[in-house]
């Protein structure tokens, strides 16, 4: 399985449809939590991604300059399939996204929005908890950041 890393424009079609499908199924369905994910942050974000054989989406990823900060690099939208999930497969997807997130933006520091059960998945990456717990969506989050 090889990592795909594309702008908005260099999707096709059916990858935009299968990356936002499982995003739909996750953080939808799955945690039963209606929000906004069609953001308009796609437009601007750099989407990383592992596909199946069947051309669907394993693991998915996001990142983008965070508004208001010049040298921080968001990370979001981070998900596996329910199929991939205990793989590996998102942990290698988090460190892909560092890696190119580096390579194409230089951050000084990249942040991420984490629920709060996956803090420690995150941290093995080298992020620190930054904020309080807080509710996003009705789900408990906490900040996160990796300075470079």
């Amino acid at each position: 399985m090889e990592v795909k890393i594309k702008t908005f424009d260099e999707l096709t079609t059916k990858e935009l449809y299968e990356i936002l499908k499982l995003r739909a199924d996750v953080f939808v369905v799955e945690q039963n939590c209606i929000y906004p994910d069609l953001d308009d942050i796609d437009y601007r974000s750099i989407h990383i991604f592992y596909e199946n054989e069947d051309e669907t989406i394993a693991a998915y990823l996001r990142f983008f300059k965070k508004e208001g900060e010049n040298d921080t690099v968001q990370i979001g939208r981070v998900v596996t399939s329910k199929r991939m999930r205990g793989t590996g497969l998102g942990g290698r997807l988090l460190g892909e996204g560092i890696k190119a997130a580096e390579k194409m933006m230089n951050p000084q520091e990249m942040c991420l929005s984490a629920q709060t059960y996956a803090t420690g998945f995150y941290a093995r990456e080298g992020f620190e908890i930054t904020s309080e717990e807080y509710l996003e969506d009705g789900i408990p989050h906490m900040e996160m950041r990796r300075r470079k």
